[in-house]
C-alpha cells in the first residue's frame, strides 16, 4: 500500500487516501520538518557514540517514515512500548532528545517518565514489550477506557516466543493493541527472507489478526494505516498488525558493520526509497519548498543538534549508590541488604593508591 511513490507524486488508494484527506500543505511540509530533524538526532547521536559520550547507539537511518507516519497518529491518551530504535516515536512524543542519549550513556535506568510522556523507555529483550502492550491494552478494555495501544518491533522479533504469544493472547482476547512491524530487511545480520517464508503481515492473519503490508518509506501511507489500526483498536474491535516495510540503510547497533554481511548494490537500490526524499520531491512538485522553509528546517535541526551535544557532556553522572535508588517505590529489605553491602564494598578502596 503506497500514496507517496519514489519519485514523489501523491496517488490514490481506495482504503488508504480517505484517511489522510487532512493533511493539506502545511501539515505536509510539517512531517518533512519531522523527517528531517529526527534524521538529524540520529546523526548526532552517532556521532557521540564514535566520540566515546555513548556507550552505545541504535540507528534509524532510513526508517523515519515508518516513525513519524505512525507517531503522528497517536492521540495524547495512546501509550506506546517501544524497542530500543524508536527514537524518532520519542521525538513526535515530545521526549526531550537528552533524555533519549542518558539510558545509552548508562547514567540512568530508564531515560524518562513513562508516564509524563505515554511512551516507555527502551527495551532491550527482543519482543517483550509486545507482551507488556497486550497486557497493558486488555487492562485498557476492562477499565472500560477508549485509549489504544501500540506496540513497535522489527522483523527479527517476530521469529521471537514473546511475540507469537502476545498475538495469540491479543487475538484470543480482543486486546485493542497495534502491533507495528518495523521490517528493515536484517535482523542484524540475517535476512528476513530467512526468517519468514511469507510476508509478516501473513503471520499476523495466521493468528487471526487483520494485518495489511504498507510502504514504510512512504510517511503518508503509514499515517493512514495507523490511523485506521488505532480507530479498530478504539471501537473494540480487537488486535491488527501493520507491517511497515522499510529498510535499515545504517548498522544494526554502532558495534555492528553491515558490510560484513550486506551487499553494497543493496544499499544502492534502497537509497532510491530514501523517505525524506520523496517528500521533499512532492513538495517540490507542489511548489512548498522555497529558501526560507528549507532554512527554517535547516535551523530547527541545527538547533536541536546543539541542545543534544550540550545535554549528553553536560549530563551529571550518577552516584553509585544511586543503584538502589528507585528499584522499588517502598523501602525493602532485600535492596537495604545490598545497599549496605555495597557501601563497605565502596569503603575498602578509601585510601588505597591502586
Amino acid at each position: 500500500m503506497q500514496l507517496v511513490t519514489e519519485d514523489g507524486l501523491r496517488v490514490d488508494h481506495p482504503d488508504l487516501s480517505p484517511l489522510v484527506t487532512d493533511i493539506d500543505d502545511r501539515r505536509l511540509a510539517d512531517l518533512y520538518e519531522d523527517l528531517f530533524v529526527i534524521r538529524r538526532i540520529d546523526s548526532e547521536a552517532t556521532a557521540l557514540q564514535r566520540q566515546g559520550e555513548l556507550g552505545l547507539w541504535a540507528p534509524l537511518l532510513g526508517q523515519e517514515a515508518s516513525q513519524v507516519g505512525s507517531a503522528r497518529a497517536l492521540a495524547e491518551e495512546d501509550f506506546v512500548f517501544a524497542s530500543y530504535r524508536e527514537h524518532g516515536v520519542a521525538y513526535c512524543r515530545n521526549v526531550d532528545p537528552t533524555h533519549m542519549l542518558r539510558f545509552w550513556r548508562g547514567s540512568t535506568h530508564s531515560g524518562w517518565n513513562p508516564l509524563e510522556y505515554r511512551m516507555t523507555t527502551p527495551a532491550i529483550i527482543v519482543g517483550c514489550q509486545a507482551l507488556h502492550a497486550t497486557g497493558y491494552a486488555l487492562g485498557n478494555a476492562l477499565d472500560g477506557t477508549s485509549a489504544a495501544t501500540i506496540t513497535y518491533f522489527g522483523d527479527g522479533a517476530t521469529s521471537q516466543g514473546d511475540i507469537s504469544e502476545a498475538f495469540g493472547f491479543a487475538a484470543s482476547f480482543a486486546a485493542p493493541v497495534v502491533f507495528f512491524c518495523q521490517n528493515n530487511q536484517w535482523a542484524i545480520s540475517e535476512p528476513v527472507s530467512l526468517q519468514a517464508k511469507v510476508t509478516i503481515a501473513e503471520r499476523g492473519r495466521g493468528f487471526g489478526i487483520p494485518s495489511i503490508r504498507v510502504d514504510g518509506n512512504d510517511v503518508l501511507a503509514v499515517l493512514a494505516a495507523t490511523r485506521a489500526a488505532l480507530a479498530n483498536a478504539r471501537e473494540g474491535n480487537g488486535p491488527s498488525l501493520i507491517e511497515a516495510v522499510t529498510y535499515r540503510m545504517g548498522p544494526h547497533t554502532t558495534s555492528d558493520d553491515p558490510g560484513r554481511y550486506r551487499p553494497s548494490a543493496l544499499d544502492d537500490e534502497w537509497k532510491l526509497k530514501d523517505p525524506l526524499d520523496r517528500v521533499r520531491k512532492l513538495l517540490e512538485r507542489a511548489g512548498l519548498i522555497d529558501d526560507e522553509y528549507l532554512a527554517r528546517v535547516q535551523n530547527q535541526a541545527d538547533v536541536t543538534a546543539a541542545a543534544l551535544r550540550k545535554g549528553c557532556l553536560e549530563t551529571v553522572e550518577p552516584e553509585a549508590m544511586s543503584l538502589f535508588d528507585h528499584v522499588y517505590s517502598q523501602p525493602h529489605p532485600l535492596v537495604d541488604e545490598e545497599r549496605e553491602q555495597y557501601s563497605t564494598y565502596l569503603a575498602s578502596f578509601e585510601g588505597s593508591t591502586r
